[in-house]
């Protein structure tokens, strides 16, 4: 039986984009390898997504320079089109990601259930830099 008591982490970013742009950018696959990397030297070459209850969705993530790479993907287990969407990882693990209208602005508020090989701050750091490609991917996509 596991106790052991799960460690949620919360990104956020507020986007200049509206609602629905923002749902776009986030969900749709041409947009998602334009963003969906942590850092410069990494790159995602293919990503699907199937966004409705029961569907997929898997994006590659690889190293620019091909040393490394691995398949993100999980199953929705709710979506709410411009509002809300909420996963499973392929290791069991949730995920949850607000969309907050505010005004001609968007609020993306994302939890999800930290693994256990990485620290925690490493962890929000990595997920945050997501956030901030996809801010500056939409931002720079109107």
């Amino acid at each position: 039986m596991e106790t052991e008591k799960k460690v949620t982490i919360t990104v956020e970013t507020t986007v200049h984009t509206p609602v629905e742009e923002a749902w776009k950018y986030w969900t749709e696959p041409q947009h998602i390898t334009k963003w969906s990397f942590a850092s410069e030297d990494w790159h995602a070459p293919r990503a699907e997504n199937d966004v409705r209850v029961g569907g997929s969705f898997v994006t590659r993530m690889e190293a620019k320079d091909g040393s490394f790479g691995f398949d993100f993907g999980g199953v929705y287990d709710d979506v709410r089109v411009n509002e809300h969407l909420a996963y499973t990882l392929g290791d069991g693990r949730k995920v949850t990601i607000d969309f907050i209208r505010q005004g001609d602005d968007t609020r993306i508020v994302e939890t999800f259930e930290a693994e256990g090989t990485n620290s925690v701050e490493m962890q929000q750091a990595g997920w945050q830099a997501f956030m901030d490609n996809f801010k500056k991917y939409s931002e720079s996509s109107k």
